[in-house]
């Protein structure tokens, strides 16, 4: 059996206990973002969610610390910034925030679809917080999510990008009510809005191709 790359399983590894710490911090009524913008510790919360991490996983638990050196370390991170501001985010390609009622696995179904915003390096942390905001008071769409500073093979140039989904691409007094809650939080520039469909499949801007369903 070949051996398991140690980066690799550091990425799965990170990933899982991201989303644990997520969901612990959830079921509190907390969210990190706020901790790390109140300037808030949650090393108690981060060590609990660690050592039952490490029952689960060990070695995960054991990649996690080969790549940090300890809990601590993670903790001094996630305050930094990283999973919450993009521009100091290298440990996963996205940061996502979800709408309070959204449905499972919503973003992936093929009737939903996003509005696409990019941005430069010194836009986009100002611009995520406004889009992350409004969509956890539930006044944007289903969910939404943000490149981050780690390299990302399938990039083409510097700029992040902000998906803004909606559930139903059909809808499109739902899509155009978005389009004007973005207008009101700062997006101005013309924008476009790609369905499921043409992402599934694999379609992507070319000379000459229109990929976009909409265009406001």
């Amino acid at each position: 059996m070949d051996e398991v790359d140690p980066a690799a399983l550091g990425d799965v590894a990170y990933g899982i206990f991201e989303h644990l710490l997520h969901r612990e911090l959830r079921a509190k009524g907390q969210s990190l973002h706020v901790l790390v913008e109140q300037g808030t510790g949650f090393a108690d919360d981060l060590a609990r969610v660690f050592d039952a991490f490490s029952a689960d996983y060990p070695q995960l638990a054991d990649a996690l610390l080969s790549r940090f050196g300890s809990v601590a370390a993670i903790h001094d991170l996630l305050h930094a910034g990283e999973g919450v501001v993009p521009t100091r985010t290298t440990q996963m390609y996205w940061i996502v925030e979800d709408a309070p009622a959204i449905r499972p696995k919503a973003v992936d179904d093929e009737l939903a679809g996003k509005w696409l915003v990019f941005l430069s390096p010194d836009e986009v942390d100002t611009a995520w917080r406004r889009v992350r905001d409004a969509t956890a008071a539930d006044e944007l769409g289903i969910s939404a999510k943000v490149s981050t500073a780690k390299p990302n093979p399938d990039s083409r140039d510097t700029r992040y990008v902000i998906y803004v989904y909606t559930a139903d691409w059909r809808d499109e007094d739902e899509v155009m009510r978005v389009r004007e809650a973005l207008r009101a939080l700062g997006v101005e520039d013309r924008i476009g809005y790609k369905r499921n469909l043409e992402t599934f499949r694999g379609e992507y801007s070319k000379k000459g191709k229109r990929v976009t369903y909409y265009s406001a």
